[in-house]
């Protein structure tokens, strides 16, 4: 016989139907479970029904190595974990350089050359590949496009930031309202250069007066949300021993190498974790479009095994003594109240009936996990056997009204699944990993998960 069905029959997107959706109802009906589940999440939320009682209650909050950083910072509603992360770990450096209990050094002075950098980098890139003919309705121009003017980024471009343009005390280049809530002042640096984009392809002979004009006019909007960042300050202060100390003028880069130079932050590398198997361990990966200073160090990462991440972060913290840059994507299985990730902190399958079963590749694989949040490390612990690592203590961006006044915990086993990067010295790798940071590195597109930005 032949068959007279079509292939876009076979291959048609078929309609739920009546009778379909009332064989659901009754099957969801037939289970006393399933109406005790919608009794609980509908009356207190998913999160509370799902929590593990007793894996919450049993996840202890101490450590047998802690590195003490003091008051935690608040990023408010901005995405500048990486930026707030990265002068966590270098006001560390600074409080002992300084002798002081607390300091905090301004993160709006760093966003502000971030995105004066980044405005430049963009328009640059972009003028290169439309003069390359790259079509305007391309995939890559578009993710571009979508992608311009966030606040997220990585180690390598907080460096560069501070190897240029240095770092300054908070309270000499404080926060501003579009700091501390960038949406409004991102929509409209993201109008400008999308502006810029269409004059570029409008007329290709105005590119460079378009990128100059774009520049400039990111410098206004900048300056006129942000403010002015000091080019120079008088510096002086009262150490926590009652002693006044004064440096006099001095500049953010003398600042910066002054009392942070001392730990050599510029020359870590970062570690990641790429599960796909097509991505070898022990070499080094790299994402096409991605960087913020122009001429400054590329964003790129060496591939390693999870473990080899987790003992580097471990030997800093027990042998150096000081916090540790790292990336993860922080949302699954994390209590934001109580400060605690565990991969069995939710039991959201048991609640849904639904076998969640992916591992670590598969879901970076299909875009259900990428690096979001960047924090650092400053505690761990270990068990008596001296081997076994069990937790880590975090400190976290997110103030101090959650968790232990703003520090998490994490479970070693989250580790293994969620967290993705780790900055760490160059000098503490084996011979072969520094000489594969030597090698060139394996282009990604702009669009890989690997390009996710925290």
């Amino acid at each position: 016989m032949t068959d007279n069905t079509s292939a876009s029959e076979n291959t048609a997107i078929k309609p739920l139907s009546g009778e379909q959706l009332s064989s659901l109802v009754e099957q969801f009906d037939a289970k006393a479970s399933n109406r005790l589940a919608m009794n609980a999440v509908t009356a207190a939320g998913i999160d509370k029904a799902a929590l593990n009682y007793d894996r919450s209650r049993l996840l202890q909050r101490r450590f047998s190595v802690t590195v003490d950083n003091g008051e935690v910072t608040h990023q408010d509603r901005s995405g500048r974990c990486w930026l707030f992360s990265s002068l966590n770990v270098a006001r560390f450096v600074a409080k002992k350089n300084l002798g002081l209990k607390e300091f905090e050094f301004s993160q709006n002075y760093a966003m502000y050359y971030d995105k004066l950098e980044r405005i430049n980098y963009f328009l640059q890139d972009v003028a290169a590949l439309v003069r390359a003919g790259e079509p305007s309705d391309s995939r890559l121009i578009k993710h571009l496009l979508d992608d311009v003017m966030g606040d997220g980024g990585q180690w390598t471009m907080a460096l560069n930031v501070y190897k240029k343009y240095g770092a300054v005390p908070k309270d000499l280049f404080p926060e501003t309202e579009s700091s501390k809530n960038t949406g409004a002042m991102n929509t409209q640096l993201r109008h400008m250069l999308h502006t810029a984009v269409a004059h570029m392809y409008a007329d290709q002979s105005s590119i460079d007066t378009v990128i100059a004009d774009g520049v400039a006019a990111g410098h206004r909007i900048l300056t006129i949300h942000l403010g002015e960042p000091p080019k120079s300050f008088d510096w002086e202060w009262t150490d926590s021993e009652g002693m006044f100390h004064r440096d006099g003028e001095i500049t953010p880069v003398e600042f910066w190498k002054k009392y942070v130079g001392t730990a050599d932050l510029e020359d870590y590398v970062c570690l990641v974790d790429d599960p796909r198997q097509e991505h070898p361990k022990g070499k080094k990966i790299g994402i096409e479009h991605l960087g913020n200073v122009a001429g400054g160090t590329p964003t790129e990462y060496l591939n390693v095994p999870n473990q080899f991440m987790k003992d580097c972060v471990r030997a800093i913290l027990s042998e150096k003594g000081i916090p540790v840059w790292f990336g993860a994507d922080c949302g699954p299985f994390m209590d934001r109240e109580r400060g605690a990730w565990a991969t069995d902190l939710f039991e959201y399958g048991s609640i849904y009936g639904v076998d969640f079963d992916m591992d670590k590749e598969q879901r970076v694989r299909f875009c259900d996990s990428a690096m979001n949040h960047a924090m650092a490390f400053v505690g761990v612990d270990v068990a008596d056997d001296g081997t076994t690592t069990r937790r880590w203590r975090v400190e976290n961006s997110w103030g101090d009204k959650i968790a232990d006044k703003g520090y998490f915990t994490m479970s070693d086993d989250w580790f293994t699944e969620y967290v993705y990067e780790v900055a760490v010295p160059k000098a503490m790798l084996p011979a072969e990993y520094q000489a594969a940071l030597d090698e060139p590195a394996i282009m990604l597109p702009a669009w890989d998960p690997m390009g996710a930005l925290a």
